[in-house]
């Protein structure tokens, strides 16, 4: 079968983990990588064995395929111009900076019959992915996203940097329209909004409460889902369940736990190993455009409600 060829287009943090997938994968031949510095790329494409760029417009007639791990900011442009030449695209989250991009993308994507993927990368956490399958109406999901400062990253809010991939899996597991929204934050360490904590309702009744902070000292990646009769604790980071549910009638327990551990995942590989098959057989992602316009749309509403928060109380 004939390989896909591609590219990874910004080769910063993130991009340059995408390369070295994208290099290793059976499915594609990576063409080149790209980057405004061009010691950077060249470094990055001697390592990887591949060709590289300053200008990704070079390149486009060339490629089956893209990643696109620009700053959020130019992210439009670039996706626009690889859908423009017929180029499938993978797309680090969030889509773009605000809906009426992402509008306009996922119109392209659709008019031009192309693969928009959007890397809401935990959805491909097998924790995550166990936890999903087992379905069930959820009455409550808690979500807790602790991370250390870094200055990378910080040309956007917590919300749109780390709180989005949670709004995402939050979107995944409650079907549900919403209802209500309500959310407070800080600033901490930077001029944008570093903490912040939204509550999300929905129209079944189920309720979500999702926190973020980058001003933390260790890690943390915490996910519990609560049904009736059931809780379900995810630790997305060590990547393990914890079941806790009644136990049958004349059980004499009471309460039954189980543990769920997963052998570890690479994340990065199964999300671009699914693009490469979504482009092959022309069907939707895992993280469709759509979807990622979907978690955009929520994180912008819940970086504009801490804003008027803050605002209201001179903070």
């Amino acid at each position: 079968m004939t390989k896909l060829r591609t590219a990874v287009i910004g080769v910063g943090y993130m991009g340059k983990f995408h390369a070295e997938k994208f290099a290793a994968s059976g499915d594609a031949q990576l063409v080149a990588v790209v980057d405004a510095d061009g010691v950077r790329a060249a470094q990055i494409a001697g390592s990887l064995g591949c060709g590289h760029a300053t200008d990704y417009r070079q390149l486009l007639h060339r490629l089956d395929a893209a990643c696109v791990a620009v700053p959020t900011e130019r992210h439009h442009a670039v996706v626009r111009d690889c859908l423009e030449a017929g180029v499938h695209v993978l797309v680090e989250k969030p889509l773009s900076r605000t809906l009426e991009e992402a509008d306009s993308l996922l119109d392209l994507a659709r008019a031009r019959g192309l693969v928009l993927q959007v890397g809401h990368l935990q959805r491909f956490n097998p924790a995550f992915q166990a936890l999903a399958a087992q379905g069930g109406r959820p009455l409550f999901i808690d979500i807790e996203r602790l991370a250390p400062f870094k200055a990378r990253g910080t040309d956007v809010d917590v919300v749109l940097d780390l709180m989005i991939h949670d709004l995402d899996l939050v979107l995944a597991l409650a079907k549900a329209p919403i209802e209500q929204v309500s959310a407070s934050g800080f600033r901490v360490l930077t001029e944008a909004i570093d903490i912040a904590n939204a509550r999300i309702e929905f129209t079944d009744g189920c309720i979500a409460s999702v926190s973020a902070s980058r001003v933390s000292q260790s890690p943390v990646r915490k996910l519990r889902v609560f049904r009736h009769d059931a809780y379900v604790s995810a630790d997305l980071q060590e990547q393990r369940l914890r079941h806790v549910r009644k136990g049958a009638e004349g059980d004499t327990a009471g309460i039954v736990e189980s543990e769920q551990v997963f052998a570890r995942a690479d994340e990065l590989r199964a999300q671009a190993q699914a693009f490469f098959q979504a482009v092959r057989g022309r069907t939707a992602p895992l993280v469709t455009g759509e979807q990622g316009r979907q978690a955009l749309a929520l994180a912008l509403q819940v970086g504009r409600l801490v804003e008027e928060r803050l605002a209201r109380h001179g903070v």
